[in-house]
């Protein structure tokens, strides 16, 4: 009987998804070592984003429960594990990055989780350097997750600044954890403040990206980023937009790029316009993708706007989401809008892009084994 050569084996299995390769690994010992091999991880990954494919929506339902959905086939859906098992602790979605969710709990407990490999990890905690008189005023928390290809690490950025009288700053300290050497340390501190109470960072350009003020008394937001290479801040230019009207900003990834959603009241209608970065730091390169107006919004507005989560597969649409949970396809040819029906989800607190992969946590950390849920 015929044998596959090993270089063979891997061009097959790399097309695979990570439910068969994890299957597989019971093969052969030598499938086993090849299927969780550095190389062929980074390998499996890179022809995934490439090719646009294994990619899901991960949804928090009410209460525990997280759900994977294929976008483009939103009728194909899969019930997830709760990432600390039997513990059932409300948790909340910082960032995603290759197959890897930065998660938080109800008592600033962080921890990463594959939900492909079903493997998580409790990240070590870390104290806030403050004095404890500061500690009776208000605080703004900022989060965000990344990988930093320079070092091959993946990294997660903590700024917390706690606000004094007359929005004065007391202190402001920020951190970033490593998951190769599972621990925090201080980094330079950041000159701009953070107003709200908590935000989570959007990865684009191998940077983490917020909206903040460059003065306590500004009403004017400003975007800055923080390259995972040289764990550096800079602010970064946004489009010209029309300033005497009522925008609400909001910032995302989208195809690898930074997107900027201004929604505003225009007379009796509400506008959407969607805006991409295609020179990374380069303020001419903004060019605006959707123009999109939603009188249905007029009467909710500024408490709902939507949100731009991905492409489709081809290119040709882009997938939204909205505060009152409804998901759409907006097709950016002819300007339709395609309403979406997510099965068994009546309700979502969360929602974000995550691509399935084999990428590891770290072995020496806190770990928690979690088995397929039931079907």
């Amino acid at each position: 009987m015929a044998t596959l050569s090993h270089d063979l084996a891997i061009e097959i299995l790399r097309g695979l998804s990570v439910k068969d390769l994890l299957r597989f690994q019971c093969v052969s010992k030598l499938w086993c070592s090849s299927i969780n091999d550095s190389y062929f991880i980074k390998l499996h990954l890179s022809d995934s984003l490439k090719t646009n494919t294994n990619h899901s929506l991960i949804l928090r339902k009410s209460g525990y429960d997280f759900v994977s959905v294929n976008y483009d086939s939103p009728k194909t859906t899969q019930r997830l594990n709760h990432p600390l098992g039997e513990q059932k602790k409300l948790l909340k979605i910082l960032g995603s990055c290759n197959g890897l969710l930065a998660l938080i709990d109800d008592d600033n407990r962080i921890l990463l989780w594959n939900p492909s490999t079903r493997k998580s990890q409790v990240l070590p905690s870390t104290e806030i350097d403050f004095s404890s008189a500061s500690s009776f005023f208000p605080r703004s928390t900022y989060y965000g997750f990344g990988y930093d290809p320079i070092s091959d690490d993946y990294k997660l950025v903590r700024m917390v600044q706690l606000h004094g009288n007359n929005k004065g700053y007391l202190h402001s300290e920020a951190k970033v954890y490593s998951l190769r050497s599972n621990c925090w340390r201080r980094i330079k501190d950041f000159c701009f403040y953070l107003i709200l109470h908590r935000k989570f960072g959007i990865l684009a350009n191998n940077a983490l990206h917020w909206m903040v003020f460059k003065t306590p008394q500004s009403w004017k937001q400003n975007l800055v980023g923080f390259d995972l290479g040289t764990e550096e801040f800079r602010f970064l230019e946004l489009p010209d937009l029309c300033l005497d009207k009522l925008f609400c900003y909001d910032i995302k990834a989208m195809g690898g790029y930074n997107c900027l959603t201004a929604t505003f009241r225009d007379s009796n209608d509400v506008v959407a316009e969607v805006w991409i970065m295609k020179e990374y730091g380069v303020k001419e390169s903004w060019v605006k993708l959707i123009s999109w107006n939603q009188p249905h919004l007029l009467a909710s507005f500024p408490s709902v706007v939507v949100v731009p989560l991905a492409f489709s597969k081809n290119g040709d649409k882009v997938l939204f989401s909205s505060d009152v949970h409804t998901f759409v396809w907006y097709d950016l040819g002819s300007k339709k809008v395609e309403k979406i029906g997510i099965r068994d989800v009546p309700i979502i607190h969360d929602v974000d892009l995550y691509v399935q992969s084999l990428v590891p946590l770290n072995s020496n950390a806190l770990m928690i084994n979690n088995e397929m849920p039931p079907q």
